[in-house]
Protein backbone atom coordinates (compact mmCIF):
# COMPACT_ATOMS: atom_id res chain seq x y z
CA UNK A 1 0.00 0.00 0.00
CA UNK A 2 2.81 2.39 0.88
CA UNK A 3 4.58 1.76 -2.45
CA UNK A 4 1.44 2.70 -4.36
CA UNK A 5 1.20 5.99 -2.47
CA UNK A 6 4.88 6.78 -3.12
CA UNK A 7 4.54 5.99 -6.84
CA UNK A 8 1.38 8.10 -7.05
CA UNK A 9 3.12 11.02 -5.32
CA UNK A 10 6.11 10.81 -7.69
CA UNK A 11 3.81 10.70 -10.72
CA UNK A 12 1.90 13.72 -9.38
CA UNK A 13 5.14 15.66 -8.91
CA UNK A 14 6.33 14.80 -12.43
CA UNK A 15 3.22 16.24 -14.08
CA UNK A 16 4.04 19.74 -12.80
CA UNK A 17 6.39 22.17 -14.52
CA UNK A 18 8.51 24.00 -11.94
CA UNK A 19 10.36 27.23 -12.71
CA UNK A 20 12.68 28.91 -10.22
CA UNK A 21 12.32 32.66 -10.75
CA UNK A 22 14.79 33.90 -8.17
CA UNK A 23 16.77 33.25 -5.02
CA UNK A 24 17.75 36.05 -2.64
CA UNK A 25 20.06 35.96 0.34
CA UNK A 26 18.27 37.67 3.21
CA UNK A 27 19.57 38.73 6.62
CA UNK A 28 17.86 38.95 9.97
CA UNK A 29 19.59 41.36 12.34
CA UNK A 30 19.77 40.01 15.88
CA UNK A 31 21.58 41.11 19.03
CA UNK A 32 24.71 39.11 18.19
CA UNK A 33 24.93 40.18 14.54
CA UNK A 34 23.21 38.98 11.39
CA UNK A 35 21.61 35.63 10.62
CA UNK A 36 21.59 34.79 6.94
CA UNK A 37 18.97 32.80 5.10
CA UNK A 38 17.57 32.40 1.62
CA UNK A 39 14.28 33.35 -0.02
CA UNK A 40 13.04 31.60 -3.18
CA UNK A 41 10.29 32.49 -5.67
CA UNK A 42 8.93 29.50 -7.62
CA UNK A 43 6.29 29.11 -10.36
CA UNK A 44 4.51 25.76 -10.69
CA UNK A 45 2.10 24.75 -13.47
CA UNK A 46 0.70 21.70 -15.20
CA UNK A 47 1.13 23.06 -18.73
CA UNK A 48 -2.62 22.71 -19.32
CA UNK A 49 -4.08 25.89 -17.84
CA UNK A 50 -3.23 25.68 -14.13
CA UNK A 51 -0.47 27.74 -12.53
CA UNK A 52 0.58 28.94 -9.09
CA UNK A 53 3.43 30.79 -7.42
CA UNK A 54 5.05 30.46 -4.03
CA UNK A 55 7.58 32.20 -1.84
CA UNK A 56 9.67 30.27 0.67
CA UNK A 57 12.34 31.26 3.18
CA UNK A 58 14.79 28.99 4.99
CA UNK A 59 18.40 28.73 6.18
CA UNK A 60 19.36 26.57 3.17
CA UNK A 61 18.54 27.01 -0.53
CA UNK A 62 16.95 23.57 -1.20
CA UNK A 63 14.67 23.93 1.81
CA UNK A 64 13.56 27.42 0.67
CA UNK A 65 12.82 26.06 -2.83
CA UNK A 66 10.81 23.16 -1.38
CA UNK A 67 8.73 25.51 0.79
CA UNK A 68 8.09 27.80 -2.18
CA UNK A 69 7.12 24.85 -4.40
CA UNK A 70 4.69 23.50 -1.80
CA UNK A 71 3.07 26.92 -1.43
CA UNK A 72 2.83 27.29 -5.22
CA UNK A 73 1.02 23.94 -5.51
CA UNK A 74 -1.47 25.04 -2.84
CA UNK A 75 -2.13 28.42 -4.53
CA UNK A 76 -2.75 27.16 -8.07
CA UNK A 77 -5.39 28.89 -10.19
CA UNK A 78 -7.11 27.75 -13.38
CA UNK A 79 -6.86 30.03 -16.41
CA UNK A 80 -9.08 29.48 -19.48
CA UNK A 81 -6.96 29.19 -22.63
CA UNK A 82 -8.07 29.73 -26.23
CA UNK A 83 -7.37 26.65 -28.35
CA UNK A 84 -5.08 25.51 -25.50
CA UNK A 85 -2.30 27.82 -26.69
CA UNK A 86 -3.11 31.51 -26.05
CA UNK A 87 -5.25 33.89 -23.99
CA UNK A 88 -8.90 34.62 -24.82
CA UNK A 89 -8.55 38.40 -24.74
CA UNK A 90 -6.18 41.23 -23.88
CA UNK A 91 -5.93 41.95 -20.18
CA UNK A 92 -3.84 44.00 -17.76
CA UNK A 93 -2.91 43.61 -14.12
CA UNK A 94 -1.11 45.60 -11.49
CA UNK A 95 0.70 45.14 -8.22
CA UNK A 96 2.16 48.15 -6.46
CA UNK A 97 4.16 50.17 -8.98
CA UNK A 98 4.27 47.31 -11.49
CA UNK A 99 1.83 46.91 -14.36
CA UNK A 100 1.66 44.19 -16.99
CA UNK A 101 -0.24 44.06 -20.27
CA UNK A 102 -1.00 40.65 -21.77
CA UNK A 103 -2.22 40.21 -25.35
CA UNK A 104 -3.36 37.07 -27.12
CA UNK A 105 -1.34 36.23 -30.21
CA UNK A 106 -1.74 34.28 -33.43
CA UNK A 107 -0.29 30.79 -33.82
CA UNK A 108 3.47 30.72 -34.25
CA UNK A 109 4.14 33.98 -32.40
CA UNK A 110 5.71 32.30 -29.38
CA UNK A 111 6.09 33.71 -25.88
CA UNK A 112 7.17 37.32 -26.13
CA UNK A 113 7.57 38.22 -22.48
CA UNK A 114 10.40 39.25 -20.23
CA UNK A 115 11.78 37.87 -17.01
CA UNK A 116 9.42 36.25 -14.54
CA UNK A 117 6.40 36.57 -16.87
CA UNK A 118 7.98 34.08 -19.28
CA UNK A 119 8.25 31.49 -16.49
CA UNK A 120 4.55 31.96 -15.66
CA UNK A 121 3.48 31.42 -19.29
CA UNK A 122 5.73 28.38 -19.75
CA UNK A 123 4.33 26.74 -16.61
CA UNK A 124 0.77 27.69 -17.64
CA UNK A 125 1.12 26.05 -21.05
CA UNK A 126 0.64 29.19 -23.13
CA UNK A 127 2.49 28.98 -26.45
CA UNK A 128 1.57 32.31 -28.07
CA UNK A 129 1.36 35.54 -26.08
CA UNK A 130 2.74 39.07 -26.13
CA UNK A 131 3.37 40.65 -22.72
CA UNK A 132 4.77 43.99 -21.62
CA UNK A 133 5.80 45.04 -18.13
CA UNK A 134 5.77 48.71 -17.18
CA UNK A 135 7.01 50.23 -13.94
CA UNK A 136 8.57 48.05 -11.28
CA UNK A 137 10.74 45.19 -12.53
CA UNK A 138 10.86 43.51 -9.11
CA UNK A 139 10.18 39.78 -9.74
CA UNK A 140 7.63 39.57 -6.92
CA UNK A 141 5.67 42.56 -8.27
CA UNK A 142 5.81 41.25 -11.84
CA UNK A 143 4.58 37.78 -10.85
CA UNK A 144 1.79 39.22 -8.67
CA UNK A 145 0.71 41.60 -11.45
CA UNK A 146 0.73 38.74 -13.98
CA UNK A 147 -1.46 36.63 -11.70
CA UNK A 148 -3.78 39.61 -11.17
CA UNK A 149 -4.20 39.82 -14.95
CA UNK A 150 -4.68 36.06 -15.35
CA UNK A 151 -7.39 36.04 -12.67
CA UNK A 152 -9.29 38.65 -14.70
CA UNK A 153 -9.25 36.36 -17.74
CA UNK A 154 -12.72 35.12 -18.78
CA UNK A 155 -13.69 32.49 -21.31
CA UNK A 156 -16.38 33.23 -23.92
CA UNK A 157 -18.60 30.67 -22.17
CA UNK A 158 -18.39 32.63 -18.91
CA UNK A 159 -19.04 35.97 -20.65
CA UNK A 160 -22.02 34.51 -22.55
CA UNK A 161 -23.54 33.12 -19.35
CA UNK A 162 -23.15 36.49 -17.61
CA UNK A 163 -24.78 38.36 -20.51
CA UNK A 164 -27.50 35.76 -21.13
CA UNK A 165 -26.30 35.23 -24.70
CA UNK A 166 -25.06 32.34 -26.78
CA UNK A 167 -21.36 31.59 -26.93
CA UNK A 168 -21.48 31.94 -30.73
CA UNK A 169 -22.77 35.53 -30.37
CA UNK A 170 -19.90 36.48 -28.06
CA UNK A 171 -17.27 34.86 -30.31
CA UNK A 172 -18.82 36.45 -33.43
CA UNK A 173 -18.62 39.89 -31.77
CA UNK A 174 -14.95 39.29 -30.94
CA UNK A 175 -14.11 38.32 -34.52
CA UNK A 176 -16.10 41.23 -35.93
CA UNK A 177 -14.26 43.65 -33.61
CA UNK A 178 -10.90 42.19 -34.68
CA UNK A 179 -11.77 42.66 -38.37
CA UNK A 180 -12.89 46.25 -37.75
CA UNK A 181 -9.63 46.97 -35.90
CA UNK A 182 -7.61 45.56 -38.80
CA UNK A 183 -9.49 47.76 -41.28
CA UNK A 184 -8.93 50.86 -39.13
CA UNK A 185 -5.17 50.29 -39.09
CA UNK A 186 -5.04 49.90 -42.89
CA UNK A 187 -6.65 53.31 -43.50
Amino acid sequence: MARAQVAETQQEENEFVERLVGINRVAKVVKGGRRFGFAALVIVGDGKGRVGYGHGKAKEVPEAIKKATDQAKRKMIRVPLREGRTLHHDVHGRQGAGRVFLRSASAGTGIIAGGPMRAVFEALGVQDVVAKAIGSNNPYSMVNATFDALQNMQSPRHVAARRNKKVSDVVANREMTAETGAQDTEE
